[in-house]
């Protein structure tokens, strides 16, 4: 079972280096380490679980963040209908590889967070508000799946580490809280 102890901080050189491509079949190693890293985002979720083994909350991992430099990804984002508490998007991407995304920009109002990073980092980090994802899954089947707002935020930040990118390394230094023209700002409360 994975836990904060093993998710690598800011500082860590895993986290600057561009991640190697996987091939299939997976070996028990990586499927295991696959299968964790969803684990993981499960039992951050849970309140019991999070507090039993001190887990920050997440809804991505990405396997550079436990220091595994490959094209390896986990996301469980939980459905914010109360009525149908199924995920809106829980999966394991290998090989994750944005193939088309829109113009259009979104942004979290609250900013961004990452397990990796134990600091608030003030700033808006513009993300494409939908993407078109290739990737394979477990078995190496190649899937294809379109996001918009906060899936879709969730899986460029993940898809950055695979890049050696922090979400950070996305906030203007010289304005942080400057908002490009056209951008959807999610979270935000009308007034």
């Amino acid at each position: 079972m994975i836990t904060m102890n093993d998710v690598i901080r800011e500082g860590h050189p895993t986290l600057r280096k561009k991640a190697d491509a996987l091939s299939f079949p997976l070996d028990s190693e990586m499927r295991k380490l696959a299968e964790d890293m969803l684990e993981f985002l499960i039992n951050s979720q849970d309140p019991d679980m999070a507090e039993k083994y001190e887990l920050r909350p997440g809804v991505g991992i990405a396997a550079p963040q436990v220091d595994v430099s490959k094209r390896l990804i986990a996301v469980h984002v939980p459905s914010q209908d109360e009525e149908n508490p199924d995920p809106e998007f829980s999966s394991v991407l290998i090989n994750p590889k944005i193939v088309s995304h829109s113009v259009q920009q979104t942004c979290l109002a609250d900013g961004e967070g990452c397990l990796s990073v134990d600091r608030e980092v003030p700033g808006y980090v513009p993300r494409h508000k939908r993407v078109t994802v290739d990737y394979y899954d477990l078995n190496g089947e190649k899937k294809k799946v379109r996001l918009r707002d906060f899936p879709a935020i969730v899986v460029q930040h993940e898809i950055d580490h695979l890049n050696g990118v922090m979400f950070y390394d996305r906030i203007d230094p010289d304005n942080p809280l400057a908002l490009p023209d056209d951008i959807d700002v999610l979270g935000t409360v009308e007034e």
